[in-house]
């Protein structure tokens, strides 16, 4: 994946991808349709009820209905006005309601990326900061470098649930994806591709059904230093699942 403007093998992938991945599902989702249906299916009737139970019960009450949020495209042959993936960010977080506090380019450079993350992340206005761009394997795709040093805590499960879906669109070629999130001064921070398409299925599918439950609990944890075991409790269940 390339954050050049140009068109890439993997957004290329994107567009034409279905006719591989069918040979992926053929050979891939019948193991784990069974194991998922037979062996798992104990610690699912045991564990799942009482879990469903906190998260729409004591948990939902640390959503955020609204949230304020950072769009930044990282990208050096881009500007604003002709950055379609952040267009894409933008619209689709004020279709769902949220509010677009502040939206920035920055060049593929590692300090520039870290600083400008870093200073969103601190503002008072801003509960989340979604990125674009950077997150591919060409040398100047820095992104996950520059902002690992600032998480205070990583969340894995972002990167890995992204690429579980990219792959039933683009098969093996996921593996060349650095999508990656983590918490920063309070702060949730997701970094997808530059991609449109990449744009499109980590907003839709993992960002806007979590931002609001993420950023209540990092703005939390970040205001109180005290916190009730039942929180950990969810996300170590949430883990387990």
């Amino acid at each position: 994946m390339s954050d050049d403007g140009q068109p890439s093998d993997r957004d290329a992938e994107h567009d034409d991808g279905h006719e591989h991945d069918h040979h992926h599902d053929d050979h891939g989702h019948d193991d784990h349709d069974h194991d998922h249906h037979g062996h798992h299916h104990d610690h699912d009737h045991h564990g799942h009820d009482d879990h469903d139970h906190d998260h729409h019960g004591h948990h939902h009450d640390h959503d955020a209905e609204s949230v304020a949020v950072a769009v930044v495209t990282v990208s050096s042959s881009r500007s604003l006005e002709e950055d379609a993936s952040g267009d894409r960010l933008v619209e689709t977080f004020e279709d769902a309601g949220h509010e677009v506090a502040v939206r920035e380019l920055v060049d593929d450079d590692f300090d520039g990326i870290q600083g400008t993350v870093d200073r969103l992340a601190r503002r008072e206005d801003t509960d989340a900061i979604v990125t674009t761009g950077g997150t591919g394997v060409t040398p100047d795709d820095v992104t996950p470098e520059a902002v690992a040093p600032l998480f205070e805590k990583t969340l894995p499960g972002f990167g890995e649930l992204f690429r579980r879906l990219s792959a039933e669109e683009v098969g093996t070629r996921t593996v060349g994806s650095r999508a990656t999130a983590g918490v920063v001064d309070g702060t949730v921070v997701c970094c997808l591709p530059g991609s449109e398409n990449a744009v499109r299925l980590g907003v839709e599918e993992i960002v806007l059904p979590e931002i609001g439950h993420l950023a209540g609990l990092a703005d939390r944890d970040a205001d109180s230093s005290d916190s009730d075991g039942d929180d950990d409790g969810d996300a170590d269940d949430a883990d387990e699942e």
